[in-house]
C-alpha cells in the first residue's frame, strides 16, 4: 500500500451537521512511468473533460481543480453518508487495451473514517467496489449492473478524520489491481459507492511489457506480457547488423516485464568485431576471421591489409601461407638448403646425415626428400636408382636429419640430393633447395637366397633347387648348402656346388630335414637363407611297422604313468605349499599366499580385530615407549581422536631423532581407544621403506599416543599443491614408484588398504613417499560430501572402485583402482578428482564408463597406466607387482615419457621458434616398427579399420611407422581425417605405438 501526504484547503459544506470537505490539491505531481509499463489511461494527464458518466447524477461529482502549475486536475467525489441505501456508479469511457491480455489499474483516493462522523448518519461505508466490462465498441456503454464483472472491493489503508481536516493534512491511498485475461479490443471500468465518503483522485490504467533490448548482439522488440502471472513468453531475437546467429537467439518475457533466460547468441561476421552491443568493421591493418576471437587482430608478421573489414591478411612478397594454415599464423618462406651433409658407406649401404637448414622459413614442418641417381652402364649419364633400393625410415617427408639407404649395387657410383622443404615450398618456385653427395659403394657379399624348392624325393634322398640371389653383387663363385635332421641341429652336413640344384642322399625315411643355402662371390659368403623344411618318403615295410607297434604301445603306457605321477606331485604341492624333500644349503623354501609369493622375513597380515582383547594385539605388534622419552614441541595437525604433534624421541642407547605423535584426546570412550590403537596394531606388522614406520605406543599413561617416523613434507596432496609445477616428470614417477612399491608389499602380505589417496601418502625431506592411515575411523575430508555412506560405513567415493561402492567388494584390485586416482592427483599436482561433481554424479558417470581425462603435461604412458587401473573388470587391472616393474622401466627409459597427453606450453604445430627436432634414429624407427607389429602404413591403417585413409596418408608423406608416431591432431586434420571418431581412433593407435616399446602386454590391451 502506497501513502502520499497532501496539503489541501477546504471550503466546507454542511450536510446534516456532518463536515465533509471537497478539497483542492495544492501539489500532485505525476510520477515517472517505468520503462516496462505502458499507460492506457491516466486521469491526471487528460486536459479536457474526462467524459465519465455518473448515475444517479447526484451521486459521484466531478471536481475540477488545477495544480501548482495550473494544469487541470480531475477528481470524483461522493459522500452520501446521511442517506440510506446508496448505490452510486461511476463509469469510464471505453479503454482500448492495445493487444494486452492483462492490464493493471492504479487507484489513488482518500476515504473518511466513519467513526469520525457525528452520530445520526443514515449509513456509512469505508470501502467501494471496482468492476469492468469488456467490449469491442462504445455502443455497450448503457449497461446494467449485472453485466459488469467485479474486480475487487477496495478498502483504504489510511482514512482521514475531522481532526485531519483541521490540520489540513490528508493521507492519499494507492491501490493496484489487475484484470485478465482480456479477449476483446477494450473495456469499461466502473466504481460503485454504497455509502462511503470518498474522493477518487486519479485512475491510471496500464499494461506491462518487456522493453526493447539488445543482448548477445540480438535485438528483442517490445513484447507485451502474457495473460498469466506465471507465464514466460519465448521471444526470438534478430541479429544486429553485420552479425549472424551462431545459435538462434531467444529470451523469455516474464509477467512482470523482465527479460529472463537468454538462449543462443549472434556473432559478428568475419571482418567485424563486437563493440558496445554492435558489430564494428575492422580497421585497416587488422582482420578477423570466422574462427578467431571476438576482437579484430593485428595482421601477423610478414602480412598486411590496407582495407577495412578484412577477413585475412595478404602475405608480403616472398612470403606464403598454406590454405590449411590458421589466419593468425605468420607468413613464412621455404627453407634454405640443408648444411654439412656427410655420407658413410658400408658395403652396399650408405648412411646420409646433414644439419638443419640455416633458414627454416619460420616453420616447424621442415622435412626432407632424397633423390637417388646412379651412373648408367655406359658411364655417360645418370639414371634413377632401382625400385629395390630401400630408404630407412623413408625416402620422402623425412622429419629426421639422417637416412639409411640400403640394397644398392656394389662398385657403383651414386649421387644423392637431400632437398629441404616445408609447408609453403610447393607455393613458390625459387628452385630446389638441396645439398648433393657423390658416393661409391664397396664390394659386398651377395644377398641371401630367397627361393628354394623341393624336387623329387625318395625314402633316403631329397632333390632341392633354388634361384640366384636378388642382389648377387658380383659373379657367384659357388653355393653352400647346409642341411640337418629337424631337432638335430648340432649334427649337420655341408655341400658346395656351382649349380643351383643338388640331391641330398643318405637320409632317413619319413624324416623332416632343414635346408639353408648361401652364395659366395669374391667378396665372401652372403647370409644363409631362411630355413626350408622338406620330408623324405615313408618306409613301406609292413612287417617292420607291426614289429614296432609293441614298442610304441609300451612307450605310450610309460608316458601316461609318468604324467599321472607328475600331476599328483604338482597337486600335492599346491595343497601343502612348495618344499623340497632334500634341500640344498643355499636354497630357500618358497610358500604361496593368495597367489602371491611370500618372501623370507615377511609374515602374513593378521587383523587385530580378531583379538578378543585389543590390548593384546597392541602389545604383540607395537613396542611400548616410556612417556619420558618423548617431548612434544608443536602441533602440526588435528584428527578426529586428537591432535597430531611433532617432537624428538630419545630412546636409551640411541641418538635423538624427530617423530610424529598422535594423541588421544581426554574423555574418550573405550571404543574410541580401541579404534585409536587399532591403527598401531596394523602398522606394527609392516616393515617396508615405503610404509610409514611405527616407532611404538604409549598406553600406560595419559594421553595415549602413537609414535611414528616424522615426514617433513606432510601429506602428498598438500605438498603437491604448494609446489605446483616444480618437479620433473622423473621425480613424479619416482613418487608414484614409491607408492606402488608400498602397495605391492601390502598386497603380498594380504592387506587391503581401502582408502588409498594422495592425502594418505606422506612425503619426507628426500621426496620418499610412504603409505599411511591404516584402519582409523576418521572424517575423510572437511567436505561432508567426500564420502558416500552405506550400511557398512563411509566410502571415499572419488577414489573407490565401482564394485567396492556397489557391493563393498574390497580387494587388492580395488586398491589398484584407487592407485590410478592417486596417480591422477600426483600428475595434476593435487587437483580434486572429478572436480565439483557430486558423489552421486561421480557414481553415475563411472558406471557409464566415464574416466578422468589426462592431466595437463601428463606423459601418455602414465595416462595409459591410469586407464589400465580403471578397467571395469577388476581381473583386467594390473597387479602392483606389474605396476612397479613398469615404472622401473620408465625411469630407466626417460625418452618414453616425452609423449604428452596434452601440453600447456604448446603454441603451434607449425611455427618454428628454433630448430627442427632431430630425435629419432634409424634404430628407433626399426624398433618402433617391430614393436607396433606393422610393417607398413597400409597394413597399420587396415589393421585398425581405417583403410580408407591409406591414399591420403601416402600423398601427405606419412609413409612410415616412425613418421606417423609423431603425428598430432592438427596433422591428422591436414591429412584430411575430419571425423572426430576416426581422429580419436587413429590418435589412440599412434599413442599405443609409442608406448609399446616399454609397455607390458596387459598395458596396451
Amino acid at each position: 500500500m502506497k501513502k502520499m501526504t497532501l496539503a489541501w484547503n477546504c471550503g466546507g459544506r454542511f450536510y446534516l451537521k456532518v463536515w465533509t470537505c471537497f478539497f483542492s490539491l495544492a501539489v500532485l505531481r505525476t510520477h515517472s512511468i517505468p520503462a516496462n509499463e505502458v499507460n492506457l489511461l491516466d486521469s491526471r494527464s487528460v486536459m479536457g473533460d474526462l467524459g465519465w458518466i455518473a448515475y444517479p447524477k447526484n451521486g459521484w461529482e466531478e471536481i475540477g481543480e488545477v495544480d501548482e502549475n495550473y494544469a487541470p486536475i480531475h477528481t470524483y467525489q461522493v459522500c452520501k453518508v446521511m442517506e440510506h441505501n446508496q448505490n452510486n456508479w461511476l463509469q469510464t469511457n471505453l479503454i482500448l487495451n492495445e493487444g494486452a491480455q492483462r492490464v493493471f489499474v492504479e487507484l489513488q483516493f482518500t476515504l473518511r473514517d466513519c467513526n469520525s462522523l457525528p452520530g445520526g448518519v443514515g449509513t456509512c461505508k469505508e470501502t467501494f467496489n471496482m468492476y469492468y466490462y469488456e467490449s469491442n465498441d462504445e455502443e455497450g456503454r448503457n449497461l446494467r449492473e449485472s453485466q459488469y464483472s467485479k474486480v475487487d472491493t477496495i478498502a483504504a489503508d489510511e482514512s482521514f478524520t475531522e481532526l485531519d481536516l483541521g490540520d489540513r493534512v490528508m493521507k492519499l491511498n494507492t491501490e493496484v489491481r489487475d484484470l485478465g485475461p482480456l479477449t476483446k479490443k477494450g473495456f469499461y471500468l466502473a466504481f460503485q459507492d454504497l455509502g462511503a465518503c470518498i474522493a477518487l483522485v486519479s485512475v491510471r490504467v496500464f499494461y506491462k511489457k518487456c522493453p526493447f533490448i539488445v543482448r548477445n548482439l540480438a535485438q528483442f522488440q517490445d513484447t507485451i506480457t502474457g495473460s498469466d502471472s506465471s507465464q514466460l513468453l519465448e521471444v526470438a531475437g534478430n541479429c544486429v547488423n553485420n552479425s549472424v546467429a551462431e545459435d538462434l537467439p531467444r529470451m523469455h518475457c516474464s509477467a512482470e516485464g523482465e527479460w529472463l533466460v537468454p538462449i543462443g547468441k549472434c556473432v559478428c561476421q568475419a571482418g567485424f568485431e563486437e563493440v558496445n552491443d554492435s558489430c564494428q568493421v575492422c580497421r585497416a591493418g587488422f582482420f578477423r576471421s570466422v574462427l578467431q576471437t571476438p576482437a579484430c587482430s593485428k595482421c601477423p608478421p610478414h602480412s598486411f591489409t590496407r582495407v577495412q573489414g578484412s577477413v585475412g591478411c595478404t602475405c608480403e612478397e616472398g612470403y606464403y601461407r598454406r590454405d590449411s594454415d590458421p589466419p593468425n599464423m605468420a607468413c613464412t618462406r621455404p627453407p634454405s638448403a640443408p648444411r654439412n651433409a656427410i655420407s658413410n658407406v658400408n658395403e652396399t649401404s650408405v648412411f646420409l646425415e646433414w644439419a638443419v637448414p640455416e633458414e627454416t622459413g619460420g616453420r616447424k614442418d621442415v622435412s626432407y626428400n632424397i633423390l637417388c641417381r646412379k651412373i648408367s652402364v655406359d658411364s655417360r649419364r645418370y639414371e634413377e636408382c632401382e625400385s629395390t633400393v630401400r630408404f630407412l625410415p623413408q625416402r620422402n617427408s623425412l622429419r629426421n636429419n639422417s637416412v639409411m639407404v640400403a640394397d644398392l649395387l656394389a662398385h657403383t657410383n651414386y649421387t644423392f640430393e637431400v632437398e629441404a622443404v616445408n609447408g609453403v615450398s610447393e607455393l613458390t618456385n625459387p628452385g630446389r633447395q638441396f645439398v648433393s653427395l657423390n658416393v661409391t659403394t664397396n664390394q659386398a657379399a651377395p644377398s641371401p637366397v630367397s627361393v628354394v624348392r623341393k624336387g623329387n624325393s625318395g625314402k633316403n634322398s631329397i632333390s632341392v633347387s633354388w634361384q640366384e640371389p636378388d642382389r648377387p653383387n658380383g659373379i657367384i663363385l659357388e653355393y653352400e648348402i647346409k642341411y640337418f635332421e629337424k631337432d638335430q641341429e648340432t649334427s649337420y652336413t655341408i655341400i658346395k656346388c656351382k649349380e643351383t640344384e643338388i640331391v641330398a642322399d643318405g637320409l632317413k625315411p619319413s624324416s623332416v630335414y632343414v635346408f639353408q643355402i648361401r652364395a659366395r662371390t669374391s667378396a665372401g659368403y652372403g647370409g644363409f637363407s631362411r630355413r626350408f623344411e622338406f620330408e623324405t618318403s615313408p618306409y613301406l615295410a609292413a612287417s617292420s611297422d607291426r614289429s614296432q607297434f609293441p614298442i610304441v604301445a609300451v612307450a605310450i603306457t610309460v608316458g601316461v604313468i609318468l604324467l599321472a605321477l607328475v600331476t599328483g606331485l604338482l597337486l600335492s604341492g599346491r595343497r601343502c605349499g612348495y618344499s623340497k624333500a632334500k634341500q640344498e644349503p643355499d636354497e630357500e623354501k618358497i610358500h604361496f599366499h593368495n597367489g602371491h609369493i611370500m618372501y623370507p622375513g615377511v609374515r602374513t597380515y593378521i587383523d587385530p580385530h580378531t583379538y578378543e582383547d585389543p590390548n593384546q594385539a597392541v602389545h604383540e605388534f607395537a613396542k611400548e615407549i616410556d612417556v619420558s622419552c618423548i617431548t612434544i614441541e608443536r602441533v602440526i595437525g588435528a584428527g578426529e581422536f586428537g591432535e597430531v604433534c611433532s617432537g624428538p624421541l630419545r630412546l636409551p642407547g640411541k641418538k635423538e631423532f624427530p617423530v610424529a605423535i598422535k594423541t588421544l584426546k581426554a574423555g574418550y570412550t573405550e571404543r574410541q581407544r580401541r579404534d585409536f590403537l587399532g591403527e598401531a596394531s596394523i602398522m606394527g606388522q609392516f616393515d617396508h621403506p615405503n610404509i610409514i614406520h611405527l616407532e611404538g605406543v604409549v598406553t600406560k599413561t595419559k594421553p595415549v599416543m602413537i609414535i611414528t617416523e616424522y615426514m617433513e613434507n606432510g601429506s602428498l596432496d598438500t605438498f603437491l599443491k604448494k609446489n605446483d609445477g616444480q618437479f620433473t616428470v622423473i621425480q613424479l614417477v619416482g613418487m608414484l614408484r614409491g607408492m606402488a612399491s608400498g602397495m605391492r608389499y601390502l598386497c603380498d602380505i594380504g592387506y587391503v588398504h581401502r582408502d588409498l589417496a594422495a592425502r594418505n601418502i606422506l612425503v619426507n625431506s628426500n621426496l620418499v613417499c610412504k603409505v599411511s592411515d591404516f584402519g582409523l575411523s576418521r572424517v575423510l575430508e572437511d567436505d561432508a560430501e567426500a564420502a558416500y555412506t552405506t550400511r557398512g560405513g563411509k566410502i571415499p567415493i572419488r577414489w573407490t572402485a565401482p564394485e567396492a561402492i556397489a557391493f563393498r567388494k574390497f580387494t587388492s584390485a580395488s586398491d589398484v583402482w584407487s592407485y590410478g586416482i592417486a596417480m591422477w592427483e600426483v600428475m595434476s599436482y593435487g587437483e580434486r578428482p572429478y572436480w565439483e561433481m557430486s558423489n552421486q554424479d561421480v557414481i553415475k558417470a563411472v558406471e557409464e564408463s566415464y574416466r578422468l581425462p589426462g592431466p595437463m603435461d601428463c606423459p601418455v604412458v602414465l595416462y595409459h597406466l591410469m586407464m589400465a587401473c580403471w578397467q571395469k573388470d577388476r581381473n583386467s587391472r594390473p597387479k602392483f607387482e606389474e605396476i612397479v616393474c613398469l615404472l622401473d622401466k620408465l625411469i630407466r627409459n626417460p625418452s618414453s615419457l616425452k609423449a604428452l597427453v596434452n601440453s600447456s606450453h604448446r603454441v603451434s604445430n607449425l611455427v618454428e621458434p628454433g630448430s627442427v627436432d632431430s630425435e629419432g634414429s634409424v634404430s628407433a624407427s626399426v624398433a618402433l616398427m617391430e614393436a607396433s607389429g606393422y610393417q607398413s602404413i597400409e597394413e597399420w591403417l587396415k589393421g585398425i579399420k581405417m583403410g580408407r585413409y591409406v591414399e591420403l596418408f601416402m600423398d601427405s608423406g606419412y609413409t612410415s611407422v616412425e613418421v606417423v608416431s609423431h603425428m598430432t591432431l592438427d596433422d591428422l586434420r591436414r591429412v584430411g581425417v575430419n571425423l572426430a571418431g576416426h581422429q580419436k581412433k587413429i590418435i589412440n593407435s599412434i599413442q599405443e605405438m609409442r608406448v609399446s616399446l616399454v609397455m607390458p602386454s596387459w598395458f596396451v590391451r
